[in-house]
């Protein structure tokens, strides 16, 4: 259980240090997509092709042809924050919230409810228009800046309501990766379908039969994968989620074992000269062997599943996603007018966003704390619940990217839907974290969150 609770902690604090970041880069992106000299630069700077060619074969081409730079950000960098992602959601399957049926219970029929409302919402807003095919825009809880919210409020918030709503954003997430596979598909190449399937199914088997650990062979094989996604006609990054759950979670050596390496390999210098050894900078090559078994063991008590999901947080959080929206998030305000902002798909995506996902989560929890079905989180009361319900309208992340899957690049539909997601997580985050402000206690309680303290 500590374990548990030191993994949710650790990721707390990562995410919500990538919120700032993406804070910062969209700003960047709002400053540069509007300022007269930089606006043009900005627009052409994502239409540059991005090539990794070895004679005529290009790693980075779509049906014979380039990626430009913002496709490879949306097709490829994407599928690695997405790798991540199921990364993710496989520990919280295996060690995490969604381990316990009772424990994950709560945060899954709150997502469902955040789903499902706003998506009704919008459709009743834009049944027989031309954006009707956004309805699942307001369906994602960007759960960096959600948390980035949270952070605000420092150790004054229980760990109670932290974990349920990242559990909430992962089980949205798991709702978004659906949605774009069902629904965000071309034409399928199904040659290059089956063939990805293959591989798949090798990497499955490798790792559960044949154990095998290293992390290379994973990502080598997971390249093909989502080369193949790509121009089979399936979203690539959906790729990046299916690799993940081949990746081995089980370590070669238990600990036990490495405790046992390192003790073995610790007391052979108990025998060396203790002056030579604060002296020497050479080593001889016996005391070399002895340090390279720590390391190896080092390597091999932490599985490639839990090495990976460390390993790219800080890619993720502070490269990928403010990259991400660096190119996604400029919206063009000229020739805007305050009507677009409160009609159109703006308006429905605010009203998805800030009531849709409110509703839906607040509802469907109470439905079934009420009916004594799920406890109450710890350290949560219904105003708070409330609170936390209202920060699931943050939707940044992947609203923006399903916004950009569903209308064409460059168009008026795309920008305003933008403006929408962009106001509708401000007003969202503003309105929760003042409700959260006004519901917590004054002063820390027993079960905060104290990673701030590392």
């Amino acid at each position: 259980m500590a374990q548990v609770f030191y993994t949710a902690r650790k990721t707390l604090k990562n995410l919500a240090s990538g919120g700032n970041m993406l804070m910062v880069a969209t700003v960047f992106a709002l400053i540069a997509v509007n300022l007269p000299f930089t606006h043009e630069f900005y627009q052409w700077l994502w239409t540059n092709e991005v090539r990794l060619q070895i004679g005529s074969f290009n790693l980075f081409s779509h049906m014979g042809h380039p990626m430009t730079l913002a496709s490879f950000i949306n097709d490829a960098l994407m599928a690695v924050f997405f790798f991540s992602v199921g990364l993710e959601i496989k520990r919280e399957v295996l060690v995490g919230e969604l381990s316990s049926f009772r424990k994950a219970l709560l945060p899954i029929i709150g997502a469902c409810g955040g789903m499902i409302v706003p998506v009704v919402i919008y459709y009743l807003l834009a049944a027989g228009t031309d954006y009707a095919g956004g309805m699942a825009i307001p369906m994602a809880t960007d759960i960096a800046f959600s948390l980035g919210v949270l952070s605000m409020l420092g150790k004054r918030v229980p760990i109670g309501l932290k974990i349920f709503l990242t559990t909430l954003a992962v089980v949205d997430d798991i709702g978004g990766i659906l949605v774009i596979a069902i629904f965000y598909t071309s034409e399928i190449n199904f040659a290059m379908l089956i063939a990805a399937a293959v591989i798949l199914a090798v990497l499955a088997l490798c790792g559960a039969l044949l154990k095998i650990q290293s992390k290379m062979f994973y990502i080598v094989f997971g390249l093909a994968v989502w080369f193949l996604f790509l121009n089979a006609g399936i979203h690539p990054t959906i790729a990046g989620v299916l690799v993940a759950f081949c990746i081995p979670a089980v370590p070669v050596h238990e600990p036990a074992k490495f405790i046992k390496t390192i003790r073995e390999n610790v007391g052979h210098f108990a025998n060396e000269d203790e002056v030579t050894l604060k002296t020497r900078t050479i080593l001889e090559r016996q005391q070399m062997d002895w340090l390279k078994r720590i390391e190896s063991a080092s390597d091999k008590v932490i599985s490639p599943l839990q090495d990976l999901e460390d390993s790219l947080h800080p890619l993720v959080n502070y490269f990928i996603l403010p990259l991400f929206a660096f190119a996604n998030a400029g919206i063009f305000f000229g020739g805007m007018t305050p009507a677009d902002a409160i009609s159109g798909v703006s308006l429905a995506i605010i009203c998805g966003l800030v009531l849709g996902k409110f509703l839906g989560i607040f509802s469907f929890s109470w439905l079934f704390i009420k009916a004594k079905i799920v406890p109450m989180p710890e350290g949560g009361n219904w105003p708070r619940m409330a609170a936390v319900a209202m920060l699931g309208g943050i939707g940044f992340t992947v609203s923006i990217f399903i916004a950009t899957l569903s209308f064409p690049e460059g168009s008026k539909l795309l920008n305003d839907a933008k403006l929408g997601i962009l106001l509708g997580s401000i007003i969202a985050g503003i309105l929760g974290y003042f409700m959260l402000r006004l519901t917590l206690p004054k002063e820390a309680q027993d079960n905060y969150d104290d990673s701030d303290d590392d």
